[in-house]
């Protein structure tokens, strides 16, 4: 018992604080990644929608995610919640539109997978089941493939280039 409070007590005191900045979407550069200008410092802040896994842009599916993300929130103010950046040196976190947490919209729509790291799933499984069941999005082809195994055996779109 004791190991077990002390082990939660490191993990909460070595969690990154949240960090929440509102901003404008300046860019959509696929269906999981978007730059925000942010309002307090006009700095551009890559975001890497924490989650998700959209298809890669060379991937079916992949500008049809792009687009859906562009035309909602292209423009529009937003608020970014992170706490961490990936090897890319983009935040990782949620953006919200209005209260609307944009990677459930893109699951719910069929644009986007629910994102595993380490066996963890995000919060977006239910959403997830019903957009395949409902064959929305890229769920409309029996064949759709997870981004992870496209990636696997074809590599990034961006190392294409």
């Amino acid at each position: 018992m004791l190991l077990i409070l002390f082990i939660l007590m490191v993990t909460q005191a070595t969690a990154a604080p949240l960090q929440a900045q509102s901003g404008v979407v300046t860019r959509v550069v696929d269906g999981d990644t978007l730059w925000v200008k942010t309002s307090a410092s006009q700095q551009l802040l890559k975001v890497r929608l924490q989650g998700i896994d959209a298809p890669e842009i060379c991937q079916p599916g992949g500008v049809q995610a792009r687009d859906a993300l562009k035309r909602q929130v292209l423009g529009q103010s937003v608020t970014v919640t992170s706490r961490a950046h990936d090897d890319y040196g983009r935040a990782v976190g949620t953006v919200h539109r209005q209260g609307q947490d944009t990677g459930r919209w893109l699951v719910s729509q069929g644009h986007a997978w629910v994102y595993s790291y380490r066996s963890k799933k995000s919060g977006y499984a239910d959403e997830l089941q019903q957009a395949q069941l409902a064959k929305r999005g890229v769920f409309s082809n029996a064949g759709a493939e997870e981004p992870r195994l496209f990636r696997k055996r074809h590599g990034s779109c961006h190392a294409r280039r």
